[in-house]
């Protein structure tokens, strides 16, 4: 554990680490996190063409018309594991051409191939959840066009008011309804009996 001397000296040396004072440190700063092109911070990375990401997304849009932001985040995530795959394939590409070792290309290979899978999971995962919008949005949009308006307690207690219906014969109370005399049951409907003799 550090001595309260050592942390009071580690402030100190804080203090005076402000990083980068050039235009060329703070470039080549801006790329730390950079080791490959599949974590970096931007989805296009130098030496990638942004009016070609801007070309596919563009396509993407064209194509699911996306009319939520939620649909628009999974156009987005379509679009970014597309141009991450493209990606791959030219660093398979030159995994091939640059790395003689045939055992050294299996194990970068593999790597690639197991991130490839999971962008295309991704681009699949994202498919479907921007076509199950986009199959809810019709339905939705027919349910509020199907809907009647529910009328106000106040308006239908006058209109039932101003135009009150007569009762029938159904609606009357039991009361007043005729009674209607049963009639009596004709010989076909009675079981026969046999009158058998005990012998």
């Amino acid at each position: 554990m550090a001595t309260i001397h050592q942390i009071d000296a580690n402030r100190r040396n804080a203090l005076k680490s402000t990083g980068p004072k050039t235009s060329q440190g703070k470039a080549a700063v801006s790329m730390n996190s950079l080791r490959h092109g599949l974590r970096a911070r931007t989805v296009v990375l130098p030496g990638e063409n942004r009016e070609e990401f801007n070309r596919l997304c563009d396509d993407l849009e064209r194509e699911w018309q996306p009319l939520s932001r939620t649909a628009q985040f999974y156009l987005e995530q379509m679009a970014v594991s597309q141009w991450k795959l493209m990606r791959m394939e030219v660093g398979e590409a030159g995994i091939f051409q640059e790395t003689a070792a045939a055992k050294t290309q299996l194990h970068l290979l593999d790597r690639l191939w197991q991130a490839q899978c999971r962008l295309e999971r991704s681009f699949a995962r994202a498919q479907r959840e921007l076509e199950r919008l986009q199959y809810q949005r019709p339905r939705a949009h027919q349910q509020e066009e199907n809907a009647e308006p529910a009328p106000q307690p106040a308006v239908a207690a006058a209109a039932a008011a101003a135009d009150p219906k007569p009762q029938t014969a159904q609606t009357a109370p039991p009361s007043t309804r005729e009674a209607a005399p049963a009639a009596a049951p004709s010989a076909n409907e009675f079981p026969r009996v046999r009158n058998t003799a005990m012998g």
